[in-house]
């Protein structure tokens, strides 16, 4: 296919992805409204869901194709740019606010995820066996984890819903389902078409499936979360924007790993650990510099005090230099 046409069906992809997150952050925020839950619920369901959707479309077509490496590399380059990239891309554009409860229980949820995946995967390590696999058993603690969160966030779904709210909405609830549908389908057809185009551009270098899978199809599957979580952000709505990324984390590694693992046992290279150490790594690093900038505020600005943690724009900056670090190591690395 010649490159224009890639290049046209690759900016076809990216407006489907922008609609679609325009349309599921405004379905989604009335659906919460009208039914009485938070935002952050909210994000951390619904809009994770759908903005998952592309990771685990790809996982599971590259687990039955038995391409370990992008499956693995997907995922693990998903949750690197989801934290890095993404969260850190709209904080710059505008501060965020993160809720006490998701610093103090849904990020460590998100890091628990990452110890889980390093320590499952590395058997040739741990146990001194030849090989490390993800096998279905894995899959199942996976998946047993995943339900232990939506049980967490069922437990939640009343928690700030005076902030949810705090206005009338005036569309139907018909109006906002068809909108939270309308939405996923154009993020996960979006999605599907960035990727694939993004694909076939990268691999026409003659670069590896796991350098593909760490940075084209990572990149490009994050693109659902950087829209949605970035209009999310720009309509004020901090809790569904970080809810979104942090949620996504989470159902990147419990629900689609587990899932592919549980479809067709996934062979795993110690190579990729030092991406494995970058996933847990960059979700400690948010968990430390949330609570930083925290006790700075509190000590400096003291007249200010909020009952919510702060991302700011300088915050949102160092993550992503950190995340263009980490690229211009996989590329040297190859």
């Amino acid at each position: 296919m010649p490159i224009l046409i890639q290049f046209l069906l690759f900016v076809i992809g990216l407006f489907l992805l922008i609609k679609g997150a325009d349309l599921l952050v405004e379905g989604s925020s009335s659906f919460a409204r009208k039914i009485g839950v938070s935002d952050l619920v909210i994000g951390l369901t619904v809009v994770s869901f759908g903005t998952s959707a592309p990771e685990l479309l790809v996982n599971v077509v590259a687990s039955l194709k038995g391409s370990a490496d992008i499956a693995i590399g997907n995922i693990v380059g998903s949750n690197i740019s989801n934290t890095l990239l993404i969260l850190g891309a709209t904080a710059a554009v505008t501060p965020l606010a993160i809720r006490k409860s998701t610093v103090l229980k849904e990020i460590p949820f998100s890091i628990l995820a990452g110890i889980m995946l390093l320590i499952m995967a590395n058997d040739s390590i741990l146990d001194g066996i030849d090989g490390s696999w993800l096998t279905r058993s894995d899959g199942l603690v996976f998946l047993g984890f995943f339900i232990i969160f939506l049980y967490y966030t069922f437990g939640i779904r009343n928690d700030h819903k005076e902030d949810a709210n705090h206005t009338e909405d005036p569309r139907p609830m018909w109006l906002a389902a068809i909108m939270i549908f309308g939405g996923l389908a154009g993020l996960v057809g979006g999605g599907t078409l960035a990727v694939n185009t993004a694909q076939e551009m990268a691999l026409a270098l003659g670069v590896s499936e796991a350098f593909v899978g760490l940075t084209a199809i990572a990149i490009g599957t994050s693109l659902p979360e950087l829209t949605a979580s970035m209009v999310a952000a720009l309509k004020k709505k901090p809790d569904m924007a970080v809810g979104n990324i942090v949620g996504s984390n989470i159902f990147n590694i419990l629900w689609i790993l587990g899932l592919s693992s549980l479809i067709k046992p996934i062979p795993f290279s110690t190579d990729l650990n030092i991406d494995l150490l970058v996933v847990l790594l960059s979700a400690i690093g948010l968990f430390v510099i949330v609570h930083n900038g925290q006790m700075h505020r509190r000590i400096f600005l003291w007249w200010k005090q909020s009952k919510d943690f702060v991302l700011s724009r300088t915050e949102g900056v160092t993550l992503i230099l950190c995340y263009i670090a980490y690229i211009v190591y996989v590329g040297y690395r190859g």
